[in-house]
């Protein structure tokens, strides 16, 4: 008796969900507002959508300070539309503060570099500056075509955190694209991380980062651990090896709303 009961139950149930389906209308699923901006994509691979802000045009540096003094204009070279590192100068971050952004940019190794392992084209973009030096999230750059290196420092690595999935590095002379989703960290009023940071970064079209957590800002040496912050500035570094500068070219960045909004 119990069983009969039960299946009629569960039929009753079959037909009452079925009865629903027949009687719900594609409309009730259908959301018309709010309709997504209008953004004209970029005509050839890494050109700047419309949406875009232009970090690096190949004519100025306007959108550039020293990052040791940010009251300071940058002072790397532009030439023939490439911007190259001047070591002397030291590092160059935007104007500009970010929170969660798309980015693109190009860089390129040159062909006679010199050097091996993180001596040869050694750079890095911070995802977010934090201050005078190295201080930040870097994601490095590195001549990575055959040159043998801790893998954990090579290109395309959150730099001493997270290693890159696969090495599609060309070789030394040639264009390298960067494009990140930066997705900054959130914290409590009491100061402690309520979310970290996260990254997914395509290397010349491939992932090689795939939305990962980031333990804090990247150390040269020690454990990372977060301390709170804001926005913050992008940041590239001018290293101190002794290898050929490297160059840069077409940077933009788009701004992203918070997670979930």
């Amino acid at each position: 008796m119990k069983f009969r009961l039960a299946f009629t139950a569960l039929m009753a149930g079959s037909l009452g969900a079925a009865h629903a389906q027949q009687t719900a209308k594609p409309e009730d699923t259908e959301v018309w507002e709010p309709v997504p901006k209008v953004v004209a994509p970029g005509r050839t691979s890494g050109e700047a959508p419309s949406d875009a802000l232009v970090l690096f045009n190949g004519k100025s540096l306007d959108e550039w300070v020293t990052a040791d003094d940010r009251t300071a204009p940058a002072k790397w070279t532009v030439t023939g539309g490439i911007l190259t590192v001047n070591k002397g100068t030291g590092n160059i971050e935007t104007k500009r503060l970010f929170t969660n952004y798309q980015l693109h940019l190009e860089w390129r190794v040159p062909a006679n570099i010199s050097g091996t392992g993180q001596a040869r084209g050694n750079s890095g973009v911070f995802l977010a500056s934090l201050g005078k030096g190295d201080l930040g999230y870097e994601l490095q750059i590195l001549d990575a075509y055959n040159n043998k290196t801790y893998v954990n420092g090579m290109a395309g690595s959150i730099y001493k955190q997270l290693i890159p999935l696969a090495n599609p590095a060309r070789k030394a002379g040639e264009w390298q694209a960067y494009d990140v989703i930066w997705t900054a960290p959130t914290f409590a009023a009491d100061g402690a991380m309520a979310t970290p940071a996260r990254a997914t970064v395509l290397f010349n079209g491939v992932v090689v980062e795939n939305n990962v957590s980031l333990l804090g800002p990247t150390q040269y040496i020690g454990k990372p651990s977060y301390q709170r912050h804001g926005p913050a500035p992008i940041k590239l570094q001018a290293h101190g090896d002794k290898s050929e500068p490297l160059s840069f070219r077409n940077i933009w960045v788009r701004e992203l709303p918070a997670v979930g909004q």
